[in-house]
């Protein structure tokens, strides 16, 4: 829950500032990934580079000189319209201040301003500010103050606004389209291009709350630039500018208007103009990518990994599940890939903070949640079998060995006959004493033999070989366990007579075959047991040693996995449960005492 809670919440940051979660690092590289190529075919960006000032003279260049620019590109290239992307807050050459005043004031121009939104003590009021249009219900930026045109230019029938805020880290991936300013409003520099010049003005119903993200679709070699220089000497084709948009900027390092955006670390600063007048242009057109809800497909991508390790992390190792979530992380970053032209404002990183989270947290929690219940698994098995099993069990390292599973084993059931005879006149010390002690006799060879001790049935043991770890001689090994019971009963039986006490006589079935071993225990109580056809054979047969003279009887299934004990044939008998006769054998146990029998 806190997973999700956290991609959740990692999704509705303040639409103009980054995340905590890197979101815009990440979406960056998607912009760039993205970037087409393809020429930007309605616009056309004027640069008064390095080139052109070498050529034409340093900067400041004379108002005629930009008069005469915006001259040619209307007159002798037809431009459709012009925008400049630079202020002039001071008067200079009268002549050619007026005719800048005539061509903004009738002509298809926009003159630039740049408005303020840092808070200062002392506001900036430079210039004379202008070109506001009617106000919207738009939730706007608001500027502090301002950088405009000397009072001169003041007439002009379009200005743009170039101020801009970059993020935290100084790039500029969001524009202010409207800006408010002492109850007004005013446009960006594209958004005034597009109202006064484009084919049909942009609908600024549309506008985003605040500053717009600039979707950058272009890489900048789509944009057609022509040097400044070029332009004023008439070398340029006609058809490069003829219809289009215009914006005269400058990429000249010594102008400083040098600004950082998702594309590049340094770009001119007209550039970022002319992505968010191709983002106008493509709205317009209607061929700007269809909306996608990314927020919601990111809360549910996160809700779905949290659901999938939910499930698998009980189920599967730490490095199955670690794995998981790498894959996961990728399956995002594609689908994070896909949506990030469709939705400017989701957060690309959000689901990934929820599998770092589960990686971080989730990972090593439930890991020693599986040690301690693997542990306690392991501390349960200690009770039942060998030491020297379960080191072997932790050698191989097993994700949960004590998991049922189909395996072959072979079961010895073990009882002391005449139990309640044994015990009925003596006390309960020395009775509780005699049962403990005979329980001794059985269970040392069964542990040695490296047998599982499923449980104590009062007076007997159920032990089995071939579980957990499976052992080609699990036949052999039950036999030499008998072998081994035999031995200790009869010497424990001897002691006794030799104080007055009655003897005592051991009764043991085995039998061998396919049976479920595993922990079929509950949550109140953890017990690891076999259940099957051999294990109920096997107590039948421990049964039918009342009625032979031998302590072991064992079953067809055992004799013919045993590869070095000798029988002796018994018969058959029905046993209680089967239909069909069961051939029973006993132990040579005169040739196991003489291996050359």
């Amino acid at each position: 829950m806190a997973a999700v809670l956290l991609a959740i919440w990692a999704q509705w940051p303040a639409p103009s500032t980054d995340s905590f979660f890197a979101s815009e690092w990440l979406r960056d590289r998607f912009v760039r990934l993205q970037a087409s190529e393809e020429p930007e075919s309605r616009l056309v960006l004027i640069d008064i580079d390095e080139a052109s000032l070498s050529a034409v003279g340093p900067w400041p260049w004379p108002r005629r000189r930009i008069a005469d620019m915006i001259e040619k590109l209307l007159s002798s290239y037809e431009a459709r319209g012009v925008a400049l992307d630079m202020v002039f807050p001071e008067r200079a050459d009268e002549a050619g201040d007026l005719r800048l005043a005539m061509l903004a004031e009738h002509g298809p121009v926009v003159l630039a301003q740049a408005l303020d939104y840092e808070k200062r003590q002392l506001p900036v009021r430079v210039g004379a500010i202008g070109g506001s249009i009617p106000a919207s219900a738009a939730t706007v930026s608001t500027a502090t103050g301002y950088v405009a045109n000397h009072a001169g230019l003041a007439k002009a029938a379009h200005l743009g606004n170039i101020g801009f805020v970059p993020d935290k880290d100084g790039t500029i991936r969001r524009l202010p389209m409207l800006t408010a300013f002492d109850g007004r409003l005013y446009p960006s520099l594209a958004l005034a291009l597009m109202n006064c010049c484009a084919a049909a003005k942009a609908n600024t119903s549309t506008i985003a709350d605040g500053p717009e993200r600039l979707d950058y679709r272009r890489a900048w070699s789509a944009y057609t630039v022509v040097p400044a220089s070029l332009l004023l000497n008439q070398g340029v084709p006609k058809e490069l500018i003829a219809g289009k948009l215009a914006i005269i900027g400058s990429s000249s390092l010594g102008l400083t208007d040098r600004v950082a955006t998702p594309l590049e670390p340094s770009t001119a600063g007209m550039m970022v103009h002319a992505a968010q007048l191709s983002m106008l242009l493509d709205r317009q057109a209607g061929s700007t990518p269809a909306p996608w809800p990314g927020r919601i497909i990111a809360a549910m991508f996160a809700m779905l990994v949290a659901a999938i390790a939910a499930y698998t992390f009980p189920r599967l190792s730490a490095l199955a599940n670690v794995t998981l979530l790498i894959g996961a992380s990728l399956a995002w970053l594609a689908l994070a890939y896909l949506i990030a032209p469709h939705d400017p404002y989701f957060s690309t990183t959000g689901p990934l903070a929820t599998n770092l989270f589960l990686l971080a947290v989730a990972v090593p929690f439930d890991w020693q949640v599986t040690q301690r219940k693997s542990r306690k698994l392991l501390d349960t098995l200690r009770q039942y079998v060998a030491q020297a099993v379960v080191d072997e069990l932790l050698r191989r390292d097993l994700k949960d060995p004590l998991a049922p599973q189909q395996l072959n084993v072979t079961t010895l059931i073990a009882d002391m006959e005449g139990y309640t005879h044994q015990v009925e006149a003596l006390p309960m010390e020395e009775a509780a004493q005699l049962t403990r002690d005979f329980l001794d006799c059985l269970t040392r060879p069964v542990m040695e033999k490296h047998g599982t001790l499923d449980k104590y049935t009062g007076d007997g043991l159920v032990a089995f070989w071939g579980a957990p770890l499976p052992n080609e001689d699990h036949a052999d090994l039950a036999l030499d366990a008998a072998e081994g019971i035999l031995q200790e009963v009869r010497r424990f039986s001897a002691a006794r007579e030799a104080q007055g006490l009655p003897p005592l006589r051991v009764r043991i079935g085995i039998e061998s075959g396919v049976a479920m071993a595993g922990d079929f225990g509950t949550s109140f109580r953890s017990i690891y047991t076999a259940v099957g056809d051999s294990v109920n054979v096997a107590s039948r047969l421990e049964q039918m040693a009342r009625d032979f003279p031998h302590s072991v009887i064992v079953g067809q299934g055992t004799v013919s996995r045993s590869k070095r004990h000798r029988f002796i044939l018994l018969g058959e008998r029905v046993l209680r449960g089967k239909e069909r006769p069961t051939t029973l054998f006993t132990l040579d146990m005169a040739a196991q005492l003489d291996p050359s029998a």
